[in-house]
C-alpha cells in the first residue's frame, strides 16, 4: 500500500492450516514469530519510506513525474495483483518454502533498487519487489497459522500486527534521515540485514506445512487483471505528457477496460477454484465493506503519495522533517484501534463505517486549505490527526465485517480479496490523481501548450532551481484540487457504508 497505512483485512490472511504438532516447542514457535515479523518488515517498511524519498529520487535521476509514479505502481501492481496467488502458492508448495522464496526475491530487488543507475532500472526492481511481498507477506501469516494452536494465534498475530505497525510509524522518520543524512539508496539497502536474520531463523526454526485440498494457483486470472491494471495505470500516467485524447492513451485505457473483463469472465468459469471467487459478492455487506475500501484507501493512497511532495517542495520540509510529519497518523492509529473496535461493537459497524470516512474526509479537507510554510503544528497536525481519527473508527469494523459476511470458512479468502482491493485502489489512486494533478497545474498555467504544462509540472515535484513562482502557485494550486478529490472519495465512502452496509449484518 502506498505510505504507511496497511490494508484493512492484512492481519486476517489466514487460510486452512494442519493441525500445530504438539511436540513444536515455545522456543521454536517465538523464534518463527520473529522470522514472519523481520520478513513482513521488510514490506512494511518499503511502503512506508519510498513516498518520503521520491522527491529526492526524481530529482537524482533526472525522471519526470510520470516515471516517478511508476516508483509506487510497479510495487502495488505486482503485489495487488499476485497477493493471493501467493497465499494459495503458500498453501500448495509450503508455507516456509513461499516465504523463503519472497524473502529471497525481494531482498534481491532492493539490492538492485539501491544500485540502480536510472528510472528504468528502478521501476522494474521495484516491480521484482512486489511480487517477492506478494509471496512473503501471505506466506508469514499462514506460516504463523501452522505453528500456533487456536489458543495462542490470536496473541501470536496481534504481536505480529503491533510489531509491524510501529514499524511502519518509524519508517517515514527513518527514511527521511537515511534520505537526509545518507541517500536514498540506503532505504532499500535497509532490507539486506532483516532478509538475512529473516531468513536464518524461518529456515533453522519454522516447520513446514501445507494444506493438501489447497486448489490450484490461478494464473490466468493473475495475467489478465495484472496486464489491466498495467495497462489503465499506464493510460493514465501518460496523460500529462500525451493529452487526453491521445489515441495511444484511449487504446491503452480501453485494453486494460477489456483484460479487467477478461478477469471477471475468468474468474467466474473457474468458481471456488478462482483467486476470487466472485460468489463472495452475492453478500451485500461483503460487496459494501469492498467498495468502502476502494473508495477510502484511494483518498489514503492519493493522499500519502502527493503530501510529502506538497511538504517538502511547497513547505520547506527537509525529508526528515516529512516523515515526522506523518508520525502522529501511525501514533493515533496503533493506540486508538482498540477503542474504535470497542465502540463499532456498542454502535454497530455501521455507523463506524459511515462515520469515520466522513471524518477522515473532513481532515483530507483541512490538508487542501493548510498553509504548508504555516509552522506544523497549526498547519498540517490538526489535519493529520482528523484523518488519523477517521481512519482510526473506520478500519477494525471494516475489517470485521468483510470477515462476517462471508462466515468463518471463507473468512480468510474474504480478507485476502480486501486486501487486494485496497492495494489495487492504491495503484489507482496515484495514476489517477497524476492526472487531475496535471489538469489543474494546466488550467492554472492558462496559454502554455500541453508539452510547457508538463515540463514545468516535472521541474516543480524535482525541485529544480530557477522555477518561476507562477509554476510554483499553479502546483500548489494544483495540490489542494487534489487533496479534494481524495475528501470527495472519502465522503462517498461514507455514503456507501450507510447506505450499503445492512445494520444488522456487522454485531
Amino acid at each position: 500500500m502506498v505510505g504507511f497505512m496497511r490494508p484493512p483485512c492484512e492481519a486476517g490472511v489466514i487460510r486452512a492450516t494442519p493441525a500445530v504438532p504438539a511436540a513444536l516447542s515455545q522456543k521454536r514457535k517465538h523464534l518463527t514469530l520473529a522470522a514472519t515479523i523481520l520478513g513482513s518488515s521488510m514490506a512494511f517498511i518499503d511502503g512506508s519510506v519510498v513516498n518520503i524519498a521520491l522527491p529526492d529520487i526524481q530529482r537524482a535521476l533526472h525522471a519526470d513525474a510520470a516515471s516517478t509514479q511508476w516508483i509506487v505502481n510497479a510495487y502495488l501492481l505486482l503485489l495487488g495483483a499476485l497477493v493471493l496467488v501467493g497465499g494459495s502458492a503458500a498453501d500448495l508448495y509450503g508455507r516456509r518454502r513461499i516465504f523463503l522464496l519472497g524473502v529471497a526475491v525481494f531482498t534481491t530487488a532492493s539490492v538492485a533498487c539501491g544500485l540502480s543507475p536510472d528510472i528504468t532500472v528502478l521501476v522494474l526492481s521495484r516491480a521484482v519487489q512486489g511480487f517477492g511481498a506478494a509471496l512473503l507477506t501471505p506466506a508469514s501469516l499462514a506460516m504463523l497459522g501452522a505453528t500456533f494452536d487456536q489458543h495462542e494465534r490470536s496473541h501470536a498475530i496481534g504481536i505480529w500486527a503491533g510489531v509491524g505497525a510501529l514499524t511502519s510509524a518509524a519508517g517515514p522518520v527513518l527514511g527521511g534521515w537515511l534520505v537526509d543524512h545518507i541517500s536514498w539508496r540506503a532505504i532499500f539497502l535497509l532490507n539486506v540485514p532483516l532478509a538475512i536474520a529473516a531468513a536464518g531463523l524461518a529456515a533453522g526454526f519454522a516447520c513446514e506445512s501445507r494444506d493438501d485440498k489447497a486448489n490450484p494457483l490461478d494464473w490466468r486470472g493473475a495475467i489478465a487483471i495484472a496486464i489491466g491494471l498495467a495497462a489503465i495505470t499506464w493510460g493514465l500516467g501518460a496523460i500529462p505528457g500525451s493529452g487526453f485524447h491521445d489515441k495511444a492513451v484511449l487504446g491503452a485505457l480501453g485494453a486494460g477496460t477489456a483484460f479487467l473483463a477478461l478477469f471477471v469472465a475468468i474468474e467466474a468459469r473457474l468458481g471456488e477454484r478462482a483467486m476470487m471467487p466472485l460468489s463472495l459478492f452475492r453478500s451485500r455487506n461483503f460487496s459494501g465493506a469492498n467498495a468502502l475500501t476502494l473508495l477510502l484507501y484511494f483518498a489514503l493512497g492519493g493522499a500519502l503519495y502527493y503530501l510529502p511532495f506538497g511538504l517538502i517542495r511547497l513547505g520547506g520540509y527537509s525529508a526528515t522533517q516529512a516523515g515526522a510529519a506523518l508520525l502522529p497518523f501511525a501514533l493515533i492509529m496503533g493506540f486508538g484501534a482498540s477503542f474504535a473496535g470497542t465502540l463499532a461493537d456498542r454502535f454497530g459497524p455501521r455507523l463506524s463505517l459511515t462515520v469515520g470516512p466522513i471524518i477522515a474526509a473532513c481532515g483530507l479537507t483541512l490538508l487542501a486549505f493548510a498553509d504548508f510554510s504555516a509552522p506544523y503544528w497549526i498547519s498540517v497536525l490538526p489535519a493529520i490527526a482528523v484523518l488519523a481519527v477517521g481512519m482510526t473508527i473506520t478500519v477494525p469494523p471494516l475489517t470485521s465485517t468483510v470477515m462476517a459476511a462471508v462466515g468463518e470458512a471463507r473468512a480468510g479468502i474474504a480478507s485476502g480479496v480486501n486486501n487486494a482491493v485496497a492495494r489495487v485502489a492504491g495503484l489507482l489512486a496515484v495514476a489517477t490523481l497524476g492526472a487531475v494533478l496535471f489538469a489543474s497545474f494546466s488550467h492554472h498555467l492558462a496559454g502554455i501548450v500541453a508539452t510547457q504544462a508538463n515540463d514545468a509540472l516535472n521541474a516543480v515535484m524535482a525541485g529544480q532551481a530557477g522555477v518561476n513562482e507562477g509554476a510554483i502557485a499553479a502546483f500548489d494550486r494544483a495540490l489542494r484540487t487534489v487533496m479534494l478529490v481524495t475528501a470527495l472519495c472519502a465522503a462517498l465512502g461514507g455514503v456507501a457504508g450507510w447506505f450499503w452496509i445492512r445494520p444488522e449484518a456487522a454485531r
